[in-house]
């Protein structure tokens, strides 16, 4: 009858989910320790594609392929992340955090909101009797997953590259990828999961197709609560001041890969329209002084 009852395995993924979360959300109060909250929330999807997998047993071929990308996704981004913070001592995003307990409680009941969230495609499809040939949908997919986890991973190594040398430790990154979007490594991360769900709609039916909550869910998480913004805002309280960053942030596509000899010159509209460059990503970037910015050719360039 359980079985029944939650046969797309959604309670059993939303229990399994609170559960986990909270078992290091006691961790990070009780030992004050919270260089483990990102790879509870990385690997959470890796127990939640192997659980459904495993539970439904059918193991067609697109819920193994399926699986297995985001078991890769999530085992790269978790150690990764785990390695990087262990290297930098410290995340900041917890500074105001950690004497508030509240503040903390909330950041957690949200990464497990994500975790569910983004994972209803795979869950979905793991969940579905449903096994038709492969289509064209399924490579369209796969092959967005691939450079999606492409870029991700590189522009990953490519800033902690920039941020281990001693003299970039207070500068932004803008070597490799970082040259083309101030933020590839959540472009990569967008573009993979919107390619999960691609590959997941040969199966869905009906009310299923509610499973693009998740790549839906997690757009606007990055683009207008916890990605961009805090980023944006972080570094031009830093370097809004700084004449080199000004000219980086008016010729760098906030998300989409772009040459900056063409991001710069396209008009503001069109950037705000069709390339994401929001006002909720200037709040704090200060207009004193920034008439005019000298680079390093001795040419002036007009801020706009």
């Amino acid at each position: 009858m359980g079985t029944v009852i939650d046969s797309h395995f959604l309670a059993l993924t939303g229990i399994v989910t609170v559960g986990y979360q909270l078992l290091f959300f006691i961790i990070t109060v009780l030992l004050k320790f919270d260089k483990v909250t990102d790879f509870a929330g990385s690997t959470n999807f890796v127990i939640l594609a192997l659980l459904t997998l495993i539970l439904k047993g059918t193991w067609y071929f697109r819920q193994v392929v399926l699986s297995l990308l985001v078991v890769v996704w999530g085992l790269r981004l978790g150690l990764f992340l785990l390695m990087r913070i262990c290297q930098w001592g410290e995340d900041r995003r917890f500074d105001k955090m950690r004497a508030n307990l509240g503040r903390l409680a909330v950041f957690w009941i949200l990464q497990a909101v994500w975790v569910w969230t983004v994972s209803l495609p795979l869950t979905v499809v793991n969940a579905s009797d449903i096994n038709p040939s492969v289509e064209n949908r399924d490579i369209i997919g796969w092959i967005m997953w691939s450079v999606g986890l492409a870029i991700e991973a590189t522009a990953d190594q490519q800033k902690l590259a920039f941020k281990n040398s001693t003299e970039n430790r207070e500068k932004w990154c803008n070597v490799g990828l970082w040259k083309y979007t101030r933020h590839p490594n959540y472009f990569g991360e967008l573009l993979l999961w919107w390619g999960i769900f691609v590959a997941s709609t040969p199966v869905l039916q009906a009310l299923e197709w509610l499973a693009i909550l998740g790549p839906f869910f997690l757009t606007l998480l990055l683009l207008f609560l916890s990605g961009l913004p805090l980023l944006e805002d972080s570094a031009d309280k830093k370097y809004s001041n700084v004449a080199a960053y000004r000219v980086y942030k008016r010729t760098t596509s906030p998300l989409f890969p772009l040459p900056p000899v063409v991001y710069g010159k396209l008009p503001s509209w069109f950037k705000s329209i069709f390339l994401l460059e929001l006002p909720l990503y200037s709040r704090n970037f200060s207009r004193e002084g920034a008439t005019w910015c000298r680079v390093s050719n001795n040419d002036e360039l007009k801020m706009q």
